[in-house]
């Protein structure tokens, strides 16, 4: 019997839709936070009507309102391999690995994403999913202890497992399955009060690094955050107390400019949330600090060359010691990096998605025009439009769990980076971004010059 499958956008929607349900119900001040991004964002597109007609390449205002990452921390590789198969259900695919040991964090990551711009269109959700090393525990004793309490948990339902084989069989799902599905796999991202360690346990986890506590204690990855996209971080933060959010006191990434890149967070504290802890025996009532809210403005994806003068200059920043704060080095430095879309381009140290112009549509339907790409640029035949960034930050990503996790080191450590191992456990490679934004690009200029020459003679 043939089965009619939804698509994985279908599955990935229902997923965003219920998961937002889900932690509105468990983090109030989310509903506060998606208010905000909301009101900014009409703001914006009210004073940039031409901004507004650039995010319909990306979706169109409907989109926008419903973007949103979330992000989990995952105790073993069992885990990191079933939930990267569930994502995949839903059109989300590991990109990038994510060393955070260069940040102190005992972890490494990945981003579950669409990676085809129709797919990203339709409804970009990422999950930022991050795996506990756990020989980064120096206490043998304490690293034993915490590998036997994940050695016994399960974090996806057998109905969920079951939706999964099933769907690797047929090659997808029906609607009813995929609601199935969805309603199973919210479970494994939603919030347990009850601990499955005791106190003492806590206590030693969380001496060891409060994420390691955050990781092994509970009997699930609960989401710790929801993040909508905002199109002027600057504006949402200074009135993120006005709606009695209580942001962080600078926005992660990199600084103010007319010409964003990359990717700038900020976020509000998390919540200090009443737990019990259990160890079976007794039961004792106490507070955790995991969850919090945050918010995002995306800019303009990097090249390799562009990255390479980002880091240099984030790394220059993080040196200078003669300035007054840390983010007027950065302000300072990153005055080296050309603030101009034209610029950008021409210097190769961005990516851009061409489009033909009214202009070039005319030209196209007479066809047999040849010239360089420069030229048809300058002729007002082509233009070039930013590709967003999808993707994620380490030092950013640092700095909000740092935030988060009551913890004020804001050193770079040596890197102790396994990109092996980690695609050892996911059970297969990670998509490397840089190749997903050039190819993108690439396909947007060859059919452009496919429309304007139809003998397929430009230079």
């Amino acid at each position: 019997m043939t089965i009619k499958c939804v698509s994985p956008d279908y599955i990935r929607t229902l997923f965003t839709d219920a998961m937002s349900v889900m932690y509105r119900e468990e983090v109030p001040a989310y509903a506060d936070l998606v208010t905000l991004v909301e009101e900014v964002n009409a703001k914006v597109l009210k004073a940039d009507p031409e901004l507004e007609e650039e995010l319909e390449a990306e979706g169109g205002i409907d989109a926008l309102n419903a973007e949103r990452h979330g992000a989990i921390r995952l105790g073993k590789p069992e885990e990191l391999n079933l939930l990267g198969r569930a994502f995949a259900l839903m059109g989300m695919f590991p990109v990038g690995y994510y060393d955070l040991s260069v940040a102190g964090l005992p972890v490494h990551s990945t981003a579950f994403r669409p990676i085809t711009p129709s797919s990203l269109a339709s409804n970009p959700f990422r999950v930022f999913t991050s795996l506990l090393r756990l020989e980064q525990i120096e206490d043998e004793s304490l690293r034993q202890i915490a590998s036997e309490i994940l050695s016994k948990r399960d974090i996806v339902t057998q109905r969920a497992k079951e939706l999964i084989c099933l769907a690797e069989l047929q090659n997808g799902l029906d609607e009813s399955q995929a609601i199935s599905f969805v309603e199973e796999i919210v479970e494994t991202f939603r919030w347990h009060s009850t601990a499955r360690v005791g106190a003492d346990t806590y206590k030693q986890l969380k001496a060891a690094h409060p994420l390691i506590a955050d990781i092994v204690s509970f009997a699930g990855p609960h989401i710790n955050h929801l993040t909508p996209r905002v199109l002027d971080i600057d504006m949402a933060q200074k009135l993120m107390p006005d709606k009695g959010l209580n942001a962080k006191d600078h926005i992660e990434g990199p600084p103010y400019r007319e010409c964003p890149i990359l990717l700038r967070q900020t976020a509000f504290k998390a919540l200090s949330e009443t737990v019990v802890f259990s160890d079976g025996v007794s039961n004792i009532e106490g507070e955790h600090t995991a969850r919090f809210g945050e918010i995002e403005q995306r800019g303009i994806a990097l090249t390799p060359k562009g990255r390479a003068l980002y880091d240099k200059l984030l790394f220059k920043a993080k040196s200078e010691k003669h300035l007054d704060s840390y983010q007027a080095s950065l302000e300072h430095t990153f005055l080296e990096f050309p603030d101009d879309w034209e610029k950008l381009r021409r210097e190769g140290l961005a990516y851009f998605r061409y489009v033909l112009t009214e202009k070039g549509n005319d030209e196209a339907n007479s066809g047999g025009l040849k010239d360089s790409i420069e030229n048809l640029i300058e002729a007002g035949l082509m233009d070039a439009k930013p590709i967003t960034y999808q993707d994620f930050l380490p030092v950013s990503a640092a700095g909000i769990f740092r935030s988060n996790l009551s913890s004020n080191d804001s050193d770079i450590y040596e890197s102790s980076a396994n990109q092996e191992q980690f695609e050892k456990d996911l059970g297969c490679p990670v998509h490397d971004a840089f190749q997903l934004y050039a190819h993108e690009e690439k396909e947007s200029l060859s059919n452009c010059l496919r429309m304007l020459d139809q003998t397929g003679c430009i230079d």
